[in-house]
């Protein structure tokens, strides 16, 4: 139980700096640039550091939900124009 009481905190500490990240300046990098390296792979690190978003997919894929529903929209044939047209170019 407190293993996910504690996992349930960090997640909401770093959905929190996410906000205050990306309406940072232009210069992006630092430590959100590390953690979406660390945490979600070299693609969307350097999207974080080119100016987009962190997609709330990705943050969820740090509980296992968010491989599942990548892997859904893999199977169905989703592609980047088409999540770009649904979330928005801040994102894809």
């Amino acid at each position: 139980m407190k293993k996910i009481v504690a996992v349930a905190l960090l997640a909401v500490l770093m959905l929190g700096s996410v906000g205050t990240a990306s309406a940072a300046n232009d210069k992006r990098g630092g430590v959100m640039g590390l953690i979406a390296g660390c945490c979600f792979g070299v693609r969307s690190a350097a999207a974080y550091n080119d100016g987009k978003d962190i997609h709330w997919k990705e943050w969820i894929q740090l509980i296992g939900i968010g491989y599942i529903l990548a892997g859904i929209d893999g199977l169905n044939g989703v592609t980047s124009a088409d999540l770009a047209k649904q979330y928005g170019a801040n994102f894809y």
